[in-house]
């Protein structure tokens, strides 16, 4: 299940609910059930990925960054595939309580983001063997999660939280890219054309820079032009792990080295998603006083 990497699943349903929350409208249960739903498919996808690299021989015993219960003959790995098709199966069954609750369109979406995340490793050309991973997960796993969280407590969509669901969105997409740039060597070797492969190691590390400040200036962006409370720049305070991700990179020197590196990326994603979540709480809070 990979439970380090599960937060790409929770942030996004934590940030659209909290908006919808500063926006007047908070229902526990449809909160609760959309940040299951929204962990089992990560789960699964992760575990797909598990299967479906080690049928191409993707991945090994020395394989980095792995769960590896397949290699290690931990479990069997139609075990892994059944499990991974069971919590889809989940999944849809709280989905389904979600749409009876607002929508059935939801089911649409949602079967759209759950086909995606099976293609990612699955299928004949898995996207995970192509430039287009990282925004296939910055899409899926930005704003569409944040907006369904958000919808679903409101019944509505607005300008505002279709920006607000931008920096999210950069930040899933910089932990696969970063998970590519540690992986690229390997990669490279097994016929993968990853954005990291094609950038080259500098200028994709430079890339995942970019990235960083593009969803800080983005924040501040929205500061300064009204659209969300000035407490959300609390969301600065991510600067030094985005400077340690970088330099740890750049010293980096193979997969295992930049292990670090690319875990920093994971959780300067969760602490980003937890201040700008406090930051909206914090500027509801004191603006109805």
């Amino acid at each position: 299940m990979r439970p380090h990497t599960l937060t790409a699943a929770l942030m996004p349903v934590l940030i659209g609910t909290v908006m919808a929350w500063a926006d007047g409208s908070f229902h526990f249960l449809l909160f609760l059930t959309m940040l299951l739903a929204s962990v089992l498919i990560q789960a699964a996808v992760n575990m797909f990925n598990e299967y479906y690299d080690y049928k191409r021989g993707l991945d090994s015993a020395e394989s980095v960054g792995i769960g590896g219960v397949i290699v290690h003959n931990e479990m069997e790995e139609n075990t892994v595939l059944r499990t991974a098709i069971a919590f889809f199966v989940l999944s849809v069954m709280l989905g389904t309580y979600i749409c009876w609750m607002t929508t059935w369109w939801i089911a649409v979406i949602g079967s759209i983001g759950m086909g995606v995340g099976y293609f990612y490793s699955g299928g004949k050309s898995p996207l995970a063997y192509t430039p287009f991973g990282e925004a296939a997960a910055g899409i899926f796993m930005g704003p569409v999660i944040v907006l369904i969280a958000y919808f679903i407590q409101r019944d509505t969509l607005t300008l505002p939280a279709v920006l607000l669901s931008i920096p999210i969105s950069i930040l899933v997409a910089s932990i696969l890219l970063a998970n590519n740039i540690r992986d690229s060597e390997v990669d490279l070797r097994k016929g993968r054309k990853t954005l990291a492969i094609l950038f080259g190691r500098e200028t994709a590390i430079t890339s995942l820079a970019v990235m960083f400040a593009a969803t800080l200036a983005w924040t501040l962006m929205m500061v300064t032009l009204g659209i969300v409370t000035p407490w959300v720049l609390i969301v600065t305070l991510t600067i030094p792990k985005a400077i340690s991700a970088i330099r740890m990179f750049r010293k980096g020197l193979n997969a295992r080295e930049m292990l670090p590196a690319m875990k920093a990326t994971s959780v300067l994603h969760t602490q980003f998603g937890i201040l700008f979540s406090i930051g909206m709480v914090l500027g509801k809070l004191f603006s109805s006083r």
